[in-house]
């Protein structure tokens, strides 16, 4: 460690040195375990890395954390008897994080405050809950690919026919006419599966399993995730898709 002094008016200054034994270290935080995939051969060799899990949050651990920020944020008696442990429940039941619940917490307060009520109740945990995961549904829709798109609207397109849980051999011409009237090439049958089974993770899509035996053998079903309404809304604002005339009326 060196500092620097004025040296006064012959203009010189004056060092200081200070040596004190330092370890520097870098620490790490990603929910992405394969990160280390893409770092150089070099840096693998040298990062000498020590790993450290950290568990999802269990309801009493996610209870105590919103408890603190209840009694730091919220005047007494804001929320009703079993409230807080209603969010923790659903929150370990889910992803177990901490953020999930605080935001539960955060959209159940603005609900009640907006409906001009004093205390929050299991009503407005629930209502938030509803509306958080429809946020996420809709902003996963909106941040998909061009052929996945396409796929939804296929899949859409059958849901308000009412052909519902539906498989993908009923998705995939539907998926393939519409993509050729928008101007694109459709992908082989199983590229559009591939798309399908990631709307199903992301909580966009339903998926079912289905086996039927040797005569039918097994298949997946799929079905539009939440509201038909809030669907339509979105692929209504896609550019460069050609809608069915069944989607176009409903958008």
């Amino acid at each position: 460690m060196r500092s620097f002094e004025s040296g006064g008016a012959n203009g010189k200054a004056h060092e200081t040195y200070s040596l004190i034994p330092v370890k520097p270290g870098v620490i790490g935080i990603s929910n992405d375990f394969g990160f280390r995939d893409e770092l150089s051969p070099e840096v693998k060799y040298t990062l000498c890395e020590e790993e450290i899990h950290f568990p999802p949050y269990q309801a009493p651990q996610l209870e105590a954390i919103l408890q603190r920020r209840v009694e730091g944020a919220l005047y007494d008696g804001a929320t009703a008897s079993g409230v807080i442990s209603l969010f923790a429940a659903l929150s370990a039941q889910d992803t177990g994080s901490a953020r999930q619940a605080l935001n539960l917490l955060y959209k159940a307060g603005e609900l009640a405050r907006a409906a001009g009520e004093s205390t929050i109740t299991e009503f407005h945990v629930h209502e938030a809950r509803d509306a958080l995961e429809q946020s996420q549904i809709e902003h996963g829709m909106c941040e998909i690919t061009r052929h996945g798109h396409l796929a939804l609207v296929a899949t859409l397109d059958l849901a308000l026919q009412d052909e519902t849980p539906a498989r993908v051999r009923d998705i995939f011409p539907r998926y393939r006419t519409i993509a050729e009237h928008s101007g694109a090439d459709p992908l082989v049958r199983r590229r559009m599966h591939d798309h399908l089974a990631d709307f199903a993770m992301v909580g966009i899509l339903d998926r079912w399993a289905r086996n039927e035996g040797r005569a039918g053998g097994q298949y997946y079903e799929y079905e539009l995730k939440g509201d038909l309404t809030t669907v339509c809304v979105v692929v209504g604002d896609i550019e460069g898709i050609s809608l069915s005339e069944t989607v176009a009326r409903h958008t």
